[in-house]
Protein backbone atom coordinates (compact mmCIF):
# COMPACT_ATOMS: atom_id res chain seq x y z
CA UNK A 1 0.00 0.00 0.00
CA UNK A 2 1.58 3.23 -1.29
CA UNK A 3 1.19 6.98 1.44
CA UNK A 4 -2.95 7.40 1.86
CA UNK A 5 -2.73 9.96 4.27
CA UNK A 6 -6.46 12.40 5.26
CA UNK A 7 -4.13 15.22 6.24
CA UNK A 8 -5.82 18.96 6.67
CA UNK A 9 -8.37 18.67 4.20
CA UNK A 10 -8.55 15.28 2.38
CA UNK A 11 -6.38 12.82 0.76
CA UNK A 12 -3.93 13.96 -2.04
CA UNK A 13 -1.11 12.69 -4.50
CA UNK A 14 -0.23 12.88 -8.06
CA UNK A 15 -2.32 11.41 -9.90
CA UNK A 16 -0.84 8.41 -11.58
CA UNK A 17 2.00 7.57 -8.66
CA UNK A 18 0.86 8.17 -5.07
CA UNK A 19 -3.51 8.74 -5.92
CA UNK A 20 -3.66 5.33 -8.64
CA UNK A 21 -6.33 3.45 -9.36
CA UNK A 22 -5.10 0.67 -6.33
CA UNK A 23 -4.99 3.43 -3.50
CA UNK A 24 -8.55 5.34 -4.40
CA UNK A 25 -10.08 1.85 -4.09
CA UNK A 26 -8.88 1.46 -0.76
CA UNK A 27 -9.51 5.12 0.41
CA UNK A 28 -12.79 4.71 -1.07
CA UNK A 29 -13.59 1.77 0.46
CA UNK A 30 -12.43 3.27 3.78
CA UNK A 31 -15.06 6.06 3.47
CA UNK A 32 -17.76 3.81 2.66
CA UNK A 33 -16.48 1.29 6.18
CA UNK A 34 -16.61 4.71 8.11
CA UNK A 35 -20.19 6.17 6.85
CA UNK A 36 -21.35 2.67 7.24
CA UNK A 37 -20.11 2.40 10.58
CA UNK A 38 -21.28 5.72 11.86
CA UNK A 39 -24.87 6.05 9.96
CA UNK A 40 -25.78 2.76 7.90
CA UNK A 41 -26.43 2.60 4.49
CA UNK A 42 -29.50 4.80 5.02
CA UNK A 43 -27.61 7.69 4.67
CA UNK A 44 -26.75 9.25 1.55
CA UNK A 45 -23.88 10.53 0.13
CA UNK A 46 -22.91 13.42 -2.55
CA UNK A 47 -19.75 13.29 -5.08
CA UNK A 48 -18.39 15.96 -7.02
CA UNK A 49 -15.29 17.03 -8.60
CA UNK A 50 -13.77 19.71 -9.64
CA UNK A 51 -11.89 20.35 -13.36
CA UNK A 52 -8.92 18.01 -12.88
CA UNK A 53 -7.91 15.79 -14.67
CA UNK A 54 -9.32 12.20 -13.88
CA UNK A 55 -11.62 14.30 -11.48
CA UNK A 56 -14.93 13.54 -13.25
CA UNK A 57 -13.62 9.40 -14.10
CA UNK A 58 -12.67 8.60 -10.71
CA UNK A 59 -16.10 10.23 -9.26
CA UNK A 60 -17.96 8.04 -11.49
CA UNK A 61 -15.96 4.96 -10.29
CA UNK A 62 -16.22 6.16 -6.21
CA UNK A 63 -20.09 6.22 -7.09
CA UNK A 64 -19.98 2.80 -8.97
CA UNK A 65 -18.50 1.19 -5.67
CA UNK A 66 -20.29 2.81 -3.07
CA UNK A 67 -23.63 2.43 -4.89
CA UNK A 68 -22.69 -1.57 -5.08
CA UNK A 69 -22.45 -1.56 -1.78
CA UNK A 70 -25.91 -0.65 -1.01
CA UNK A 71 -25.65 3.42 -0.46
CA UNK A 72 -27.98 5.96 -2.28
CA UNK A 73 -25.29 8.16 -4.26
CA UNK A 74 -26.21 11.38 -6.16
CA UNK A 75 -23.03 11.91 -8.55
CA UNK A 76 -22.65 15.66 -9.54
CA UNK A 77 -24.03 15.51 -13.74
CA UNK A 78 -21.39 18.49 -13.77
CA UNK A 79 -17.91 20.25 -12.40
CA UNK A 80 -18.87 21.82 -9.27
CA UNK A 81 -17.19 24.09 -6.40
CA UNK A 82 -16.58 22.26 -3.09
CA UNK A 83 -18.84 24.88 -0.93
CA UNK A 84 -21.76 23.94 -3.15
CA UNK A 85 -21.52 20.63 -3.02
CA UNK A 86 -20.74 21.23 0.72
CA UNK A 87 -24.06 22.84 1.06
CA UNK A 88 -26.04 20.23 -0.38
CA UNK A 89 -25.17 17.80 2.11
CA UNK A 90 -25.75 20.20 5.03
CA UNK A 91 -28.70 20.90 3.61
CA UNK A 92 -29.93 16.97 3.00
CA UNK A 93 -28.29 15.78 5.89
CA UNK A 94 -25.85 13.75 3.52
CA UNK A 95 -22.15 12.97 3.66
CA UNK A 96 -20.20 14.01 0.15
CA UNK A 97 -16.85 13.01 -1.24
CA UNK A 98 -15.14 15.77 -3.58
CA UNK A 99 -12.25 15.32 -5.96
CA UNK A 100 -9.91 18.03 -5.78
CA UNK A 101 -6.55 18.66 -4.82
CA UNK A 102 -7.74 22.24 -4.04
CA UNK A 103 -4.39 24.75 -5.18
CA UNK A 104 -2.21 22.23 -5.50
CA UNK A 105 -0.57 21.42 -9.04
CA UNK A 106 -2.23 20.55 -12.09
CA UNK A 107 -0.99 16.61 -11.77
CA UNK A 108 -2.22 16.54 -8.31
CA UNK A 109 -5.58 14.92 -7.86
CA UNK A 110 -7.36 13.86 -4.48
CA UNK A 111 -10.42 12.96 -2.30
CA UNK A 112 -12.21 15.93 0.23
CA UNK A 113 -14.52 13.90 2.58
CA UNK A 114 -17.48 16.15 3.92
CA UNK A 115 -19.46 14.93 7.19
CA UNK A 116 -22.86 16.07 7.20
CA UNK A 117 -22.27 18.89 8.78
CA UNK A 118 -21.10 20.07 5.71
CA UNK A 119 -17.80 21.42 7.00
CA UNK A 120 -14.26 19.83 6.45
CA UNK A 121 -13.64 16.26 8.73
CA UNK A 122 -11.74 16.85 11.86
CA UNK A 123 -9.51 14.65 13.27
CA UNK A 124 -11.30 12.13 15.03
CA UNK A 125 -13.08 11.17 11.56
CA UNK A 126 -10.16 11.03 9.58
CA UNK A 127 -8.20 9.06 12.55
CA UNK A 128 -11.47 6.34 12.08
CA UNK A 129 -10.67 6.69 8.60
CA UNK A 130 -7.51 5.97 8.29
CA UNK A 131 -7.96 2.73 10.35
CA UNK A 132 -10.43 1.45 7.76
CA UNK A 133 -7.68 1.57 4.88
CA UNK A 134 -7.75 -2.39 3.90
CA UNK A 135 -11.14 -2.97 4.88
CA UNK A 136 -14.81 -2.47 3.12
CA UNK A 137 -18.39 -3.44 4.10
CA UNK A 138 -19.46 -6.80 2.96
CA UNK A 139 -23.35 -5.98 1.70
CA UNK A 140 -25.43 -7.62 -0.68
CA UNK A 141 -27.31 -4.70 -1.77
CA UNK A 142 -27.61 -2.73 -4.48
CA UNK A 143 -28.71 1.09 -5.40
CA UNK A 144 -29.40 3.19 -8.32
CA UNK A 145 -26.74 6.23 -9.45
CA UNK A 146 -28.88 9.53 -9.23
CA UNK A 147 -27.38 12.12 -11.43
CA UNK A 148 -27.65 15.54 -9.88
CA UNK A 149 -26.98 19.15 -10.14
CA UNK A 150 -26.40 21.05 -6.34
CA UNK A 151 -26.86 24.10 -7.76
CA UNK A 152 -30.07 25.44 -7.41
CA UNK A 153 -30.61 25.04 -3.58
CA UNK A 154 -27.09 27.07 -2.87
CA UNK A 155 -27.85 29.83 -5.05
CA UNK A 156 -31.97 30.18 -3.04
CA UNK A 157 -29.49 29.93 -0.23
CA UNK A 158 -26.79 32.85 -0.80
CA UNK A 159 -30.17 35.08 -1.75
CA UNK A 160 -30.66 34.78 2.40
CA UNK A 161 -27.57 36.19 3.03
CA UNK A 162 -26.32 38.80 0.23
CA UNK A 163 -28.37 41.43 -0.46
CA UNK A 164 -28.09 41.53 -4.50
CA UNK A 165 -30.25 44.31 -5.66
CA UNK A 166 -27.44 46.43 -3.13
CA UNK A 167 -25.03 44.98 -5.36
CA UNK A 168 -26.83 45.53 -8.47
CA UNK A 169 -27.79 49.32 -8.03
CA UNK A 170 -24.40 50.09 -6.79
CA UNK A 171 -22.83 49.62 -10.30
CA UNK A 172 -19.47 48.36 -8.81
CA UNK A 173 -17.22 47.64 -11.73
CA UNK A 174 -15.36 44.87 -10.95
CA UNK A 175 -13.68 41.53 -13.49
CA UNK A 176 -14.00 38.16 -12.33
CA UNK A 177 -10.90 35.75 -13.16
CA UNK A 178 -12.17 32.41 -13.80
CA UNK A 179 -8.78 31.01 -13.39
CA UNK A 180 -10.12 28.08 -14.98
CA UNK A 181 -11.75 26.68 -11.61
CA UNK A 182 -14.77 25.05 -10.61
CA UNK A 183 -16.54 28.64 -10.05
CA UNK A 184 -16.90 28.68 -13.88
CA UNK A 185 -20.36 28.49 -14.55
CA UNK A 186 -21.37 29.39 -10.71
CA UNK A 187 -19.90 32.56 -10.03
CA UNK A 188 -20.89 33.91 -13.30
CA UNK A 189 -24.55 32.51 -13.40
CA UNK A 190 -25.03 33.90 -9.76
CA UNK A 191 -24.61 37.28 -10.95
CA UNK A 192 -25.98 36.55 -14.36
CA UNK A 193 -28.89 35.19 -12.46
CA UNK A 194 -28.98 38.67 -10.48
CA UNK A 195 -28.33 41.33 -12.88
CA UNK A 196 -25.33 42.06 -11.83
CA UNK A 197 -22.80 43.61 -14.53
CA UNK A 198 -19.29 42.63 -14.39
CA UNK A 199 -16.11 41.59 -16.96
CA UNK A 200 -14.49 38.21 -16.91
CA UNK A 201 -11.32 36.31 -17.53
CA UNK A 202 -9.95 32.97 -18.51
CA UNK A 203 -13.36 31.30 -18.42
CA UNK A 204 -12.67 27.98 -19.32
CA UNK A 205 -12.43 24.55 -17.12
CA UNK A 206 -8.68 23.43 -17.83
CA UNK A 207 -7.25 20.33 -16.01
CA UNK A 208 -3.52 22.34 -17.11
CA UNK A 209 -5.46 25.30 -15.28
CA UNK A 210 -3.56 27.54 -17.92
CA UNK A 211 -0.27 25.62 -16.76
CA UNK A 212 -0.17 27.81 -13.78
CA UNK A 213 -1.17 26.72 -10.01
CA UNK A 214 -4.90 27.01 -9.25
CA UNK A 215 -3.89 29.57 -6.30
CA UNK A 216 -5.48 33.52 -6.43
CA UNK A 217 -2.31 34.41 -5.50
CA UNK A 218 -1.00 37.60 -6.65
CA UNK A 219 1.92 35.50 -8.51
CA UNK A 220 -0.83 33.82 -10.56
CA UNK A 221 -2.82 36.71 -11.31
CA UNK A 222 -1.17 38.86 -13.83
CA UNK A 223 -4.08 38.82 -16.17
CA UNK A 224 -5.83 40.22 -13.80
CA UNK A 225 -4.15 42.91 -12.33
CA UNK A 226 -3.26 43.71 -15.94
CA UNK A 227 -7.18 44.06 -16.38
CA UNK A 228 -7.50 46.01 -13.31
CA UNK A 229 -5.23 48.44 -14.21
CA UNK A 230 -6.59 48.60 -17.25
CA UNK A 231 -9.78 49.28 -16.11
CA UNK A 232 -9.41 50.73 -12.50
CA UNK A 233 -12.11 48.40 -10.68
CA UNK A 234 -11.15 45.96 -7.97
CA UNK A 235 -10.59 41.85 -9.28
CA UNK A 236 -11.78 38.96 -8.00
CA UNK A 237 -10.79 35.11 -8.21
CA UNK A 238 -10.97 31.51 -6.53
CA UNK A 239 -8.76 28.62 -6.35
CA UNK A 240 -9.35 25.58 -8.44
CA UNK A 241 -12.43 23.76 -6.39
CA UNK A 242 -13.80 27.59 -5.18
CA UNK A 243 -13.28 27.24 -1.69
CA UNK A 244 -10.28 29.80 -1.66
CA UNK A 245 -10.58 33.41 -3.12
CA UNK A 246 -8.26 36.48 -4.16
CA UNK A 247 -8.49 39.92 -4.56
CA UNK A 248 -7.00 43.03 -6.25
CA UNK A 249 -8.51 46.59 -5.47
CA UNK A 250 -8.46 49.14 -7.81
CA UNK A 251 -4.57 49.91 -7.54
CA UNK A 252 -3.89 46.74 -8.83
CA UNK A 253 -2.44 45.38 -5.55
CA UNK A 254 -3.17 42.32 -3.39
CA UNK A 255 -5.39 42.61 -0.32
CA UNK A 256 -4.48 40.17 1.38
CA UNK A 257 -7.27 36.98 3.57
CA UNK A 258 -6.26 38.99 6.79
CA UNK A 259 -7.72 42.37 5.25
CA UNK A 260 -10.53 41.24 3.30
CA UNK A 261 -11.43 39.09 6.99
CA UNK A 262 -11.01 42.27 8.98
CA UNK A 263 -12.99 44.61 6.31
CA UNK A 264 -15.95 41.85 6.60
CA UNK A 265 -16.14 41.36 10.50
CA UNK A 266 -16.70 45.01 10.13
CA UNK A 267 -19.28 45.32 7.46
CA UNK A 268 -21.37 42.55 8.76
CA UNK A 269 -21.22 44.20 12.21
CA UNK A 270 -21.69 47.45 10.83
CA UNK A 271 -24.36 47.00 7.92
CA UNK A 272 -26.14 43.65 8.89
CA UNK A 273 -25.73 43.43 13.14
CA UNK A 274 -24.51 40.43 13.26
CA UNK A 275 -23.29 39.11 16.83
CA UNK A 276 -20.85 36.59 18.13
CA UNK A 277 -17.34 36.21 17.81
CA UNK A 278 -14.71 36.07 15.01
CA UNK A 279 -13.31 32.74 14.60
CA UNK A 280 -9.37 32.99 13.39
CA UNK A 281 -6.44 30.34 13.39
CA UNK A 282 -3.40 30.76 15.46
CA UNK A 283 -1.85 31.68 12.04
CA UNK A 284 -3.78 34.59 11.28
CA UNK A 285 -2.52 38.29 11.88
CA UNK A 286 -3.17 40.00 14.46
CA UNK A 287 -4.75 42.82 12.80
CA UNK A 288 -7.73 40.56 13.49
CA UNK A 289 -7.52 40.89 16.24
CA UNK A 290 -7.08 44.54 17.03
CA UNK A 291 -10.22 45.00 14.33
CA UNK A 292 -12.17 42.88 16.84
CA UNK A 293 -10.91 44.73 19.83
CA UNK A 294 -12.01 48.27 18.27
CA UNK A 295 -15.26 45.96 17.04
CA UNK A 296 -16.36 44.84 20.75
CA UNK A 297 -16.25 41.27 20.02
CA UNK A 298 -14.52 38.73 20.95
CA UNK A 299 -12.09 36.65 19.31
CA UNK A 300 -11.32 32.62 19.05
CA UNK A 301 -8.06 31.28 17.95
CA UNK A 302 -7.92 27.79 16.57
CA UNK A 303 -4.81 26.05 15.14
CA UNK A 304 -4.11 26.40 11.52
CA UNK A 305 -6.59 24.28 9.08
CA UNK A 306 -10.04 25.33 8.19
CA UNK A 307 -11.16 21.71 9.73
CA UNK A 308 -10.77 23.70 12.94
CA UNK A 309 -12.06 27.35 12.12
CA UNK A 310 -15.59 25.14 11.38
CA UNK A 311 -15.29 23.18 14.44
CA UNK A 312 -14.67 26.26 16.09
CA UNK A 313 -17.93 27.99 14.09
CA UNK A 314 -20.03 25.05 15.07
CA UNK A 315 -19.48 25.42 18.41
CA UNK A 316 -19.67 29.16 18.75
CA UNK A 317 -21.97 31.76 17.45
CA UNK A 318 -20.26 33.72 14.67
CA UNK A 319 -20.14 36.49 12.88
CA UNK A 320 -16.70 35.44 10.54
CA UNK A 321 -14.55 32.71 10.69
CA UNK A 322 -11.37 32.58 8.47
CA UNK A 323 -7.74 32.02 8.00
CA UNK A 324 -4.82 33.57 6.44
CA UNK A 325 -4.42 31.21 3.07
CA UNK A 326 -7.70 32.47 1.58
CA UNK A 327 -10.60 30.15 3.49
CA UNK A 328 -13.51 32.01 5.02
CA UNK A 329 -17.37 31.42 5.85
CA UNK A 330 -19.77 33.47 8.42
CA UNK A 331 -22.45 32.60 10.60
CA UNK A 332 -25.62 31.35 9.09
CA UNK A 333 -23.80 29.58 6.21
CA UNK A 334 -22.00 26.16 6.33
CA UNK A 335 -18.60 25.73 8.53
CA UNK A 336 -16.63 25.20 5.56
CA UNK A 337 -14.54 28.34 3.36
CA UNK A 338 -16.24 29.67 0.53
CA UNK A 339 -15.04 31.54 -2.09
CA UNK A 340 -17.91 32.46 -3.66
CA UNK A 341 -19.38 33.64 -0.67
CA UNK A 342 -16.09 35.95 -0.24
CA UNK A 343 -16.46 37.53 -3.48
CA UNK A 344 -20.30 38.54 -2.67
CA UNK A 345 -19.71 39.74 0.81
CA UNK A 346 -16.46 42.12 -0.67
CA UNK A 347 -18.75 43.54 -3.15
CA UNK A 348 -21.69 43.91 -0.89
CA UNK A 349 -19.38 45.60 1.80
CA UNK A 350 -18.41 48.11 -0.93
CA UNK A 351 -21.97 48.69 -1.84
CA UNK A 352 -23.30 49.02 1.70
CA UNK A 353 -20.67 51.68 2.23
CA UNK A 354 -20.52 53.34 -0.93
CA UNK A 355 -16.51 53.03 -0.86
CA UNK A 356 -14.09 51.76 -3.15
CA UNK A 357 -11.91 48.44 -1.49
CA UNK A 358 -8.62 51.03 -1.59
CA UNK A 359 -10.84 52.89 0.93
CA UNK A 360 -12.36 50.49 2.94
CA UNK A 361 -8.54 49.59 3.65
CA UNK A 362 -7.25 52.55 4.67
CA UNK A 363 -10.28 52.89 6.90
CA UNK A 364 -9.53 49.04 8.61
CA UNK A 365 -5.77 50.62 9.32
CA UNK A 366 -7.10 54.35 10.58
CA UNK A 367 -9.76 51.89 12.80
CA UNK A 368 -7.07 49.46 14.21
CA UNK A 369 -4.09 52.21 14.55
CA UNK A 370 -1.51 49.72 12.94
CA UNK A 371 -0.23 48.08 9.99
CA UNK A 372 0.83 45.07 10.08
CA UNK A 373 4.03 43.07 7.87
CA UNK A 374 4.09 39.39 7.73
CA UNK A 375 7.06 36.96 6.00
CA UNK A 376 7.85 33.43 6.54
CA UNK A 377 11.22 31.05 6.07
CA UNK A 378 11.04 26.95 6.16
CA UNK A 379 14.03 25.07 7.57
CA UNK A 380 14.22 21.56 5.96
CA UNK A 381 15.51 19.39 8.83
CA UNK A 382 16.05 15.63 8.89
CA UNK A 383 12.97 14.25 10.61
CA UNK A 384 10.22 15.03 12.51
CA UNK A 385 11.70 14.18 15.92
CA UNK A 386 14.12 17.31 15.32
CA UNK A 387 11.45 18.99 14.39
CA UNK A 388 9.38 18.58 17.73
CA UNK A 389 12.73 19.09 19.65
CA UNK A 390 12.93 22.71 18.82
CA UNK A 391 9.32 23.38 19.43
CA UNK A 392 9.98 21.84 22.42
CA UNK A 393 12.43 24.08 23.41
CA UNK A 394 10.80 27.56 22.08
CA UNK A 395 7.81 26.37 24.83
CA UNK A 396 10.02 27.43 27.67
CA UNK A 397 12.12 30.50 25.91
CA UNK A 398 12.43 33.94 27.71
CA UNK A 399 13.89 36.46 24.68
CA UNK A 400 14.58 35.96 21.33
CA UNK A 401 17.79 37.79 20.45
CA UNK A 402 17.00 41.24 22.33
CA UNK A 403 13.56 40.69 22.89
CA UNK A 404 11.53 39.60 25.73
CA UNK A 405 8.72 36.45 25.42
CA UNK A 406 5.98 38.30 26.80
CA UNK A 407 3.24 35.37 26.23
CA UNK A 408 3.21 32.17 24.71
CA UNK A 409 0.22 30.29 22.43
CA UNK A 410 0.76 26.80 22.12
CA UNK A 411 -2.10 25.71 20.46
CA UNK A 412 -0.24 25.00 17.25
CA UNK A 413 3.40 24.48 17.30
CA UNK A 414 4.69 27.56 19.33
CA UNK A 415 3.52 31.34 18.83
CA UNK A 416 5.86 33.93 20.62
CA UNK A 417 4.70 37.20 21.50
CA UNK A 418 7.55 39.76 21.62
CA UNK A 419 5.23 42.35 23.01
CA UNK A 420 1.64 43.98 21.35
CA UNK A 421 3.08 44.19 17.99
CA UNK A 422 5.53 41.36 17.28
CA UNK A 423 4.63 37.32 17.12
CA UNK A 424 6.91 34.80 15.61
CA UNK A 425 4.95 31.19 14.86
CA UNK A 426 7.18 28.19 14.97
CA UNK A 427 4.93 24.85 13.80
CA UNK A 428 5.78 22.02 11.77
CA UNK A 429 4.49 21.28 7.95
CA UNK A 430 1.97 19.00 7.81
CA UNK A 431 2.80 17.31 4.52
CA UNK A 432 6.91 17.59 4.79
CA UNK A 433 9.69 17.60 6.87
CA UNK A 434 9.94 21.31 7.12
CA UNK A 435 10.22 23.91 10.18
CA UNK A 436 7.76 26.87 9.21
CA UNK A 437 8.63 30.21 11.28
CA UNK A 438 5.64 33.15 10.65
CA UNK A 439 6.82 36.30 11.46
CA UNK A 440 4.90 39.36 11.94
CA UNK A 441 5.31 42.96 13.37
CA UNK A 442 3.89 46.19 13.08
CA UNK A 443 7.71 47.39 12.67
CA UNK A 444 9.08 46.01 9.21
CA UNK A 445 13.22 46.60 10.50
CA UNK A 446 12.65 44.37 13.50
CA UNK A 447 10.52 41.88 11.60
CA UNK A 448 13.45 41.98 9.21
CA UNK A 449 16.19 41.70 11.96
CA UNK A 450 13.98 38.57 13.28
CA UNK A 451 14.65 36.67 10.35
CA UNK A 452 18.36 36.74 10.31
CA UNK A 453 18.27 34.85 13.77
CA UNK A 454 19.15 31.00 13.58
CA UNK A 455 16.19 29.02 14.80
CA UNK A 456 17.85 26.05 14.49
CA UNK A 457 19.73 25.56 17.28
Amino acid sequence: MANIKFGTDGWRGILGKDFNEENFILATNAIGKYIFDEYGLGKEILIGYDPRRMGNEYAGLCAGILSNQGFRVKLSHKIVPTPVLAYYAGKTNSCAIMFTASHNPPEYLGMKFIPDYAGPATDDITSKIMSNIGKKIVSIDYEEITVADFFDEYEKHLHELINFERIKESGIKFVFDGLYSSTIGYFDKILDNAGIKYQSIRMEHDYNFGGCMPDPKPKYLKPLIDKVKELGCIGLANDGDGDRFGVIDENGEYVSPNEIISILAKHLIEHKGAEGVIVKTVGSSMLIEKAAEKLGVGVVETAVGFKHVGEAMRKNKTIIGGEESGGLSIGGHIPEKDGILANLLILEAMAYSGKTLTELRNELYELTGAKFYTDRIDLELSDRGEINKIISKYKDIKNIGRFDVTKINDIDGVKLYLGDDTTILIRPSGTEPLLRIYFESADKSVLEELKTLNYAE
